[in-house]
């Protein structure tokens, strides 16, 4: 398995065991309609790959090392009597969860969450928050 999707794997399991300030029930990488999810459903989160920008940091042909920067977007919905608290509860928790292990488990250098994006009450009753999560890691060229 590739370092990327190591990373990924372990953002999702990261997020799946999120218990505080607010348990997150349902985390996949599989595009879904959040106004189908049961109330039981939220917090849920939905993680997809974004951009990723790559260099050489080493020079030697066919095993040369490689850094790349690859940010995810955590797509989160909330839903409760206090639309606005509830975000802040998933932006809080997600910051919390992710900086438990920065190293993604020994596949990255470093995790940063660099934005994070408000709907803003478009999607009411309903609350969303686009996190972006930047990672910085390192491989070898050819076992990406």
């Amino acid at each position: 398995m590739s370092v990327r999707e190591n990373i990924a794997n372990n953002i999702v399991t990261t997020l799946q065991a999120i218990t505080s300030p607010v348990a997150v029930k349902y985390v996949t990488r599989e595009p879904f309609a959040f106004d189908k999810l049961s109330n039981a459903q939220f917090p849920a989160i939905l993680v997809r790959s974004a951009g990723e920008n790559r260099e050489d940091s080493s020079l030697g042909g066919s095993i040369t090392q490689r850094m790349a920067t690859i940010d995810y977007e955590l797509v989160c919905f909330v839903k409760g009597s206090v639309i606005d608290t509830a975000r802040n509860n998933i932006i809080e928790a997600v910051e919390e969860g992710l900086d438990v292990d920065r190293l993604r488990g020994a596949n990255a250098l470093d995790t940063q969450i660099t934005n994070i994006e408000i709907d803003q009450g478009s999607i009411d009753p309903i609350g969303g928050v686009i996190i972006t999560v930047r990672v910085l890691y390192q491989y070898t060229r050819g076992t990406t």
